[in-house]
């Protein structure tokens, strides 16, 4: 069987992560959304065509032409005009029947093997907040209509955005939606008889901050492994993963649920709380605590600094004692500015979005919600009210 994972998409709404990579190389547990996905796939297909687009090199160069001993290629949507476009883009490669899956989504392999078993399925799942996705409305067993975003859902069954099609729906002729662009969704509906799966596990990685719901619910399943040297006086929780050629120096307290790449180097004398990933060639220095946090690669909290609830980008460096608050005085939910618009995250603890190659001085203290982009930097004892994106000395 052939699948089609979607991936030429920027992701603006989660800028600045996505400044210089795109959204599917977005690491959760120390690793991206797509190999992820391809690694839910495994046994299920044999070929993986990829529709590529924005920072399309960085894709195939970490993939290459084979995953795993499943042949991948590659097909360019020369201009983004929507889901059905991109799926069209690959018409001439496909063969019977096929899978399509976002590849900016996190997918899990028990639900997928029930998928294949169908002759055509969508992938639902029951949401809290159906209002937020395209809503399924369902009868006897099959799809019965697709509602996009309504403000009274008829149904609190979502679409995932991961189909088992036959490659007759390139006989229907799609239409420009008033955004401009051929969706998907338009295809889905001219189907009849199409069956459907309940997931039991879906993250839609539509905000940054679903990064770090998805990566809690992954750290809980890890084994402990630890490949890195770990010196006396260590307290090492359940469910950690130390990587090669790391190394966590006395006093380091490290708690359950934590990943640690390859080459960092963690402690003397600093705590890591729960559902924390920590990439490769990372600092993490003496007197620093961080809080159920995600750090790409290359990037330090070397010196006396609290990282609560946050996202730090690739080659970052948080001045000594830089602070990153993760709580509202009020209690409230922390609202981000993402697009021009507020948007309520949802939750009452979420720190900062740190972009690639940024700079703290010593003593800045950021507030909770707020967004630098890539490569700015703060002056030292600043104090960070307001997103920042662009810098001034």
């Amino acid at each position: 069987m052939q699948v089609v994972i979607l991936a030429a998409g920027r992701g603006t709404r989660m800028l600045p992560l996505t400044e210089n990579r795109p959204k599917p190389l977005l690491k959760i547990a120390n690793k991206t959304i797509l190999e992820h996905n391809l690694e839910q796939l495994e046994g299920l297909v044999d070929e993986i065509i990829i529709i590529i687009n924005y920072k399309k090199e960085m894709i195939q160069e970490l993939l290459g032409d084979c995953y795993k001993n499943i042949k991948i290629k590659y097909v360019k949507q020369k201009e983004t005009l929507g889901t059905g476009n991109a799926l069209e883009t690959a018409s001439e490669l496909l063969e019977d029947k096929f899978l399509v899956m976002c590849g900016d989504d996190l997918y899990f392999k028990e639900d997928l093997q029930k998928v294949v078993l169908k002759d055509q399925c969508i992938l639902l799942k029951e949401s809290k907040t159906p209002e937020n996705f395209g809503v399924v409305l369902t009868e006897n067993g099959f799809v019965a209509g697709l509602e996009e975003k309504p403000n009274n859902p008829k149904s609190n069954l979502v679409n995932t955005g991961l189909y088992l099609l036959n490659k007759n729906i390139f006989g229907i002729k799609l239409d420009k939606t008033k955004r401009g662009e051929f969706e998907l969704t338009d295809y889905i509906k001219e189907i009849s008889r199409l069956e459907f799966i309940i997931a039991d596990n879906w993250f839609p990685l539509t905000y940054p901050w679903n990064l770090l719901d998805a990566n809690e619910f992954i750290l809980k399943k890890i084994e402990k492994k630890i490949d890195g040297t770990v010196e006396e006086n260590c307290h090492i929780g359940k469910n950690v993963r130390i990587g090669e050629g790391s190394i966590v120096k006395s006093g380091a307290y490290i708690e359950n649920n934590v990943i640690i790449g390859k080459n960092c180097k963690i402690g003397p004398n600093c705590y890591i709380r729960g559902s924390t990933s920590i990439g490769d060639g990372c600092h993490v220095g003496n007197g620093v605590e961080i809080k159920n946090c995600i750090f790409f690669e290359n990037s330090n909290a070397p010196h006396l600094n609290y990282i609560g609830d946050s996202i730090i980008g690739s080659n970052s460096n948080l001045g000594g004692g830089t602070i990153i608050a993760n709580l509202r005085h009020d209690n409230k939910n922390i609202l981000v500015n993402i697009k021009d618009k507020l948007i309520n995250t949802k939750r009452r603890k979420f720190g900062a979005i740190v972009g690639e190659g940024v700079k703290t001085g010593a003593g800045t203290l950021i507030y909770p919600g707020r967004k630098i982009m890539g490569g700015c930097f703060t002056k030292p004892k600043e104090i960070v009210t307001k997103d920042i994106s662009e810098c001034k000395l």
